[in-house]
Formats: C-alpha cells, sequence, structure tokens
C-alpha cells in the first residue's frame, strides 16, 4: 500500500462528510487534503483510542517528531510520506500542523469548559486551523477566505459536538460551556446518565443556533473570487448544517444515540453545491 493509498483508506473509513466533498477536486488536490486530513484522524484516534493518558501523551509527542523530521525532509510515517510533497506547494506551515496536536493535548489536559471563550480556542485547535489549510489547498487570492475558513471550522466543530455530546459524556467529556449549563438550568450528571428534558432541549436550541450564526458569518466571509475554488468546504457545509436540522428534526435525542445522514443523502447535498457553485447554500445561509 503507498502513502497515498493509506490516507485514502483512512478516509473512506472514517465515513467522515469531508470524504465526498474530496471526491470533486482535481487528483493533486484530492492528494493533499486527504493527506492532512488522515493526519488530523491520526491524531485524534490517539486521544479517542488510548485509555491511559501518559501513552497518549507519548504517543503525541511522536508525532510532533513525525512533523518535524516531515519538515526537514525525513518523512517516515504514510500519513507525513503523503502529505510531504503539498506542504509547500500548497504553504502548509509546521505551526499550523502542530497546533492540531496542541488541540488533542487539550483534551487530555481538560473535559470541561468554563465559558463559550474557552470552547472556542479548544474548537480553534480541532478545527478552525484545520479549515485554514483546507482552504489553502482548495486554492484562494483573498486573505478573507482564510477567516471564512476558520469561521467554518468553527461552525463545524460545534456541530460535532451537538451531534456526539452523548458519545463524548460516556467518555467523561462535556464540551458544552458550564456557564450554558447552568444558564439552562441542566446538570452534567443528566447529560452523562441520559436524561432529556425541556431545559435539555432549550439548551440544545441555543448551541444550534450558536452553530448556524457561525455558519452565516463564515459564508458572508467568504470573497466571490474565492467562491469557485471553496465548493468543497461550501459541500461540507450543506451537509454538516442540514445534519443540525436532522438533529432539531429528532428533537435533540442525541444522549443515546449518533445521528448521522445516509452516504446518499451527503453525496447529494455536496453534488448539489458543486454543480451551483455553492450559491443557494450561501443564500440560505445567509438568511
Amino acid at each position: 500500500m503507498t502513502p497515498d493509498e493509506y490516507c485514502q483508506d483512512k478516509a473512506a473509513r472514517s465515513g467522515s462528510s469531508f470524504y465526498y466533498a474530496f471526491l470533486f477536486l482535481p487528483p493533486e488536490r484530492r492528494r493533499a487534503i486527504t493527506a492532512l486530513y488522515a493526519y488530523c484522524r491520526e491524531v485524534d484516534d490517539v486521544v479517542d483510542e488510548c485509555t491511559d493518558p501518559s501513552l497518549a501523551r507519548i504517543k503525541l509527542a511522536w508525532w510532533r517528531e513525525q512533523i518535524a523530521a516531515m519538515y526537514e525532509g525525513r518523512a517516515e510515517h504514510p500519513v507525513t510520506q503523503a502529505l510531504a510533497p503539498h506542504i509547500h506547494v500548497y504553504g502548509l506551515e509546521k505551526d499550523k500542523l502542530l497546533a492540531v496536536v496542541d488541540g488533542m493535548e487539550m483534551d487530555l489536559d481538560q473535559s470541561r469548559y468554563l465559558d463559550y471563550a474557552g470552547l472556542k480556542k479548544y474548537c480553534w485547535h480541532a478545527a478552525g486551523v484545520v479549515g485554514e489549510m483546507s482552504a489553502a489547498i482548495f486554492g484562494h487570492t483573498e486573505p478573507a477566505t482564510l477567516l471564512y475558513a476558520e469561521k467554518l471550522g468553527l461552525a463545524f466543530q460545534l456541530t460535532n459536538i451537538i451531534r456526539d455530546i452523548g458519545d463524548d459524556a460516556r467518555r467523561d467529556r462535556i464540551y458544552l460551556p458550564i456557564d450554558d449549563l447552568q444558564r439552562f438550568g441542566v446538570k452534567a450528571a443528566d447529560i452523562i446518565n441520559g436524561r432529556y428534558s425541556e431545559q435539555f432541549s432549550a439548551l440544545m436550541a441555543f448551541q444550534a443556533e450558536r452553530a448556524r450564526q457561525a455558519y452565516r458569518e463564515a459564508v458572508q466571509l467568504l470573497p466571490e473570487a474565492d467562491r469557485r475554488a471553496q465548493r468543497p468546504g461550501l459541500m461540507m457545509a450543506a451537509i454538516y448544517h442540514a445534519l443540525l436540522d436532522e438533529i432539531e428534526r429528532e428533537n435533540w435525542q442525541v444522549l443515546h444515540q449518533r445521528i448521522a445522514l445516509t452516504p446518499l443523502r451527503k453525496l447529494f447535498l455536496a453534488w448539489r453545491v458543486w454543480v451551483s457553485g455553492g450559491r443557494s447554500l450561501i443564500r440560505r445561509l445567509s438568511r
């Protein structure tokens, strides 16, 4: 298996919505974004799969060494070997790749966030910086496009938090800010024990509106000159926004299950954005 095939397999097996957007890219950009995604999956899996925090820290330190080696021309892991040819072509900075590792270490250091400001910092490391690097791979001419990509990454991560709240709680992680829980009268124990209530539904509606606002702000930042190049990000936005709507239709029943869209629906949403240039989605999200 070649490094590119390794990354392709990693992306395909994940079942992520991102994979459907990659399918529409030219081969070279598709290889680059698939390698970047595989890297993010590798470091994320360290925290999700290691029950021993000390071992997870050792593995994350190893990934830091692998990134340093890649920039020195000594890529060893299949992911860094696949990513290496693209780092200078698309201006992928070492500090940004390491910022993803920083985000995973934050998961080892804390499992609660006091307020939204603290959560936004985590979201930048987990998704915002990935959005910036992805936008560079997709292609852009305007600096504002990177601001759009960072904001879109925030919207994706907020959607993930809503979708995965039950799974995360079973790992004793609650990403909803503590001050939001207090405001709506929801206790951490309610989430951990899977107890639904009117207060929980109100809390989820508030979180969803925060995510939708991030989507609106993102598309408003995207310069028209870069809309065509940034269609993959808009395709992902269509899928994630539809997921948010689906979760709401299911009355926020996320504590005992993981709500998802079917692969066919994801592909259709991605295709519709691709052929329209994202115009209909931008109009919808801008309301």
